[in-house]
């Protein structure tokens, strides 16, 4: 049904959020630290997987908005969105040019959606990078995500570009109660 689907992609985008907030903490580690020149590339990387760099690249801008009747977006709709395209290889997910990281919360309030604690009201929109192909065929394909979204008449829109910004995760860092095992493989 489509509720164990949300469900499933729900617990999907959970285990991609607590990986990225696991590079977060790796990555403060490493700066406690110090750092070699071997380290400092590797900072760079866990800085760039962790959503705390600017990016670009090709890849889909999706707008989102109410329709023009009852129906209004939710942040489940919104959520269903984001999970296709990161089960179809996005590799930095923005929405209204918020980056979206591990500790990101995208959630409803009445008809305005909060993400990464900023207010926002429809339009929305979601910027991924990735293959442009793939990411559009994600979300476009018979019965998906814009297939139900177009049913209940809210109004989706998805352009490719070759070089879309990403702006890096400008926000809190929350993680007052997991810790890292020492010598336990990452």
């Amino acid at each position: 049904t489509m509720n164990m689907r949300v469900e499933d992609l729900y617990q999907q985008l959970m285990r991609v959020e607590q990986e990225k907030t696991d590079l977060v903490k790796e990555l403060q580690e490493l700066q406690a630290e110090g750092l070699t020149p071997d380290a400092t590339r590797e900072q760079d990387e866990l800085k760039f997987r962790a959503g705390l760099t600017a990016v670009e690249g090709p890849g889909v801008v999706v707008t989102i908005e109410d329709s023009k009747q009852l129906y209004v977006v939710h942040d489940e709709d919104i959520l269903k969105v984001i999970n296709e395209l990161r089960a179809a290889g996005a590799e930095a997910i923005a929405l209204n040019e918020q980056r979206l990281i591990g500790t990101s919360e995208i959630r409803c309030a009445g008809p305005t959606v909060t993400v990464n604690g900023k207010m926002f009201s429809t339009p929305f929109q979601v910027k991924a990078i990735g293959d442009p192909k793939l990411l559009r065929s994600a979300l476009e394909f018979r019965g998906g995500v814009v297939d139900t979204l177009k049913y209940w008449g809210i109004n989706v829109s998805i352009e490719t570009s070759n070089n879309l910004q990403i702006n890096p995760y400008i926000g809190p860092s929350k993680q007052e109660f997991a810790k890292a095992i020492p010598g336990v493989a990452k």
